[in-house]
């Protein structure tokens, strides 16, 4: 099904929609709309993105676009800690504070790019553990389930990247040159994923029952996240409940978004999933893709069950076509992907989310 001529995962077209400040949040068709500016969501999963490009192909111009993505999520981050989200094209955010999604979903990107600091300069990661030690401040009093999957998954990746945790780290800019501070400490970290995850495993035993095995009465977006957290969660922790809460609504999830007819179909976005209800057919969107596919991968690993690299494998081809429509998302002329399927079809728009999420998932599946 896949050819070279038809699947990229290349920079070029993540080039085409940044400018100096950042990568645009829609576009038209394949033209970025200015009108609608940019987020620190887009451009913190856009540093994902760049990441993988650039550790799998050392290639300048994605070196460009994690310099670009770390940049506005640094100009995103206020005095006290928390991340901005949206910014029009006037470069002026127009809110005092981002969705608590928003903080989570930071918090995902800076940890993994600190996962891969053999590969990026120093002065880049150094960036990365700054705005994360601004940020740890708020992230017990999280209350959305998803934003508390974000950051224990960043904080995860934290957790692994060599050199990163409980030093002692010059602040610049400071009239005391000699004034140092411990960050990232181990323990706190640690203790945040397991607070965070723990907090997630309560929520998830007061909404089960009666065949219903999630973490609220309707599943709505981000929702493989919430296992996948869980996942990572039990590998630091060591708490048996949290794999198998993990592995519970994982296999819930998965009963409720793989058709029967062998491809992956996400929860329709107009309408989602209630509790005792059916799920709504579109839209379908990219990002689900993605997601579920990262967290099935994960589940292989975790809980040594190959059929789960089966269930990611799905999902990657859902891409490409085998999906309930029958027809690729990618653009063979451009590698820009289509922003989802729709009653009538595809959604011609190439925004950033949906590019974004190809070539994570594309990275992922075959380290291009």
């Amino acid at each position: 099904m896949e050819t070279s001529t038809t699947v990229q995962a290349k920079p070029g077209y993540l080039r085409r929609i940044t400018d100096d400040t950042g990568i645009f949040q829609h576009t038209k068709f394949g033209v970025p709309d200015r009108s609608k500016g940019y987020t620190t969501d887009d451009n913190a999963r856009a540093l994902i993105a760049a990441v993988l490009m650039y550790e799998n192909s050392r290639d300048a111009v994605a070196l460009d676009l994690i310099h670009t993505y770390i940049s506005f999520i640094y100009h995103s981050q206020t005095a006290d800690g928390n991340f901005r989200n949206f910014m029009d094209y006037n470069r002026s955010f127009i809110e005092d504070k981002g969705s608590e999604d928003c903080q989570g979903r930071t918090l995902w990107a800076l940890g993994f790019a600190l996962s891969h600091a053999a590969s990026l300069p120093d002065n880049l990661m150094n960036t990365c553990r700054y705005l994360i030690n601004q940020a740890l401040p708020h992230l017990e009093a999280l209350g959305s389930p998803r934003a508390g999957a974000y950051a224990i998954i960043g904080l995860s990746y934290l957790t692994e990247a060599p050199g990163s945790l409980g030093y002692a780290f010059p602040y610049p800019h400071t009239e005391n040159t000699t004034e140092e501070a411990a960050f990232l400490p181990r323990a706190t970290i640690e203790s945040l994923i397991e607070n965070i995850a723990v907090r997630l495993h309560n929520q998830y035993t007061r909404y089960k029952g009666h065949g219903w095995n999630w973490f609220e009465d309707s599943i709505t977006y981000g929702n493989s996240m919430l296992p996948w957290a869980l996942l990572r969660a039990f590998l630091i922790s060591g708490n048996k409940d949290l794999r198998e809460t993990a592995k519970e609504s994982l296999d819930f999830l998965a009963s409720t978004t793989f058709s029967s007819k062998g491809y992956y179909k996400p929860i329709g976005s107009h309408g989602w999933l209630l509790r005792d209800g059916l799920a709504a057919p579109y839209d379908e969107q990219p990002i689900e893709a993605c997601e579920m596919l990262l967290a099935c991968r994960e589940a292989a690993v975790v809980l040594e069950d190959p059929a789960y690299l089966t269930q990611a494998e799905l999902c990657y081809n859902w891409y490409l076509g085998h999906n309930s429509l029958g027809i690729p998302l990618i653009d063979p002329q451009t590698g820009a992907c289509y922003d989802g399927i729709h009653a009538a079809g595809l959604n011609l728009n190439q925004g950033s989310e949906s590019i974004i999420s190809f070539t994570i998932a594309r990275l992922v599946m075959h380290h291009e």
